[in-house]
């Protein structure tokens, strides 16, 4: 009887343990983490939850967006993004088009969003994406 237990505390354990690895391997924030250190670009976002900041990884820099919910003419949708980053002094390196790229991949995600860039980054002569100038 006590083997049959301890066979059985024994399984429980091992699931325990493959469950555990699984949700380590999958977690979002340590895939932006491991992204972050191979230089690579990672969009960690949960769009449901506007009041989560996102983060993007682009090589080997770390930017955080603020998400501010507002109206459009249908819907309330995120209508204005302040994109920062922690450390400006890693920024060296970082050309207009690479903003450009990050603009783009924000606004596939939210569309109807206007894009402030925070100091150092606004001080670069961006134009918006959305200007046909």
């Amino acid at each position: 009887m006590i083997i049959i237990l301890f066979r059985i505390l024994l399984i429980i354990a091992i699931l325990f343990i493959i469950y555990t690895v699984y949700k380590f391997i999958v977690n979002p924030r340590r895939r932006l983490d491991h992204a972050h250190q191979k230089h690579e670009f990672y969009f960690h976002d949960t769009p449901e939850n506007t009041k989560q900041n996102f983060f993007i990884t682009y090589k080997g820099l770390m930017f955080e967006g603020e998400k501010y919910l507002g109206t459009t003419e249908e819907a309330f949708e995120v209508v204005t993004i302040n994109i920062f980053t922690h450390y400006p002094e890693k920024l060296q390196g970082l050309e207009r088009n690479d903003l450009y790229f990050l603009e783009e991949q924000v606004l596939i995600r939210y569309p109807y969003a206007r894009i402030e860039w925070k100091y150092p980054i606004n001080r670069l002569n961006i134009r918006p994406i959305n200007d046909d100038q």
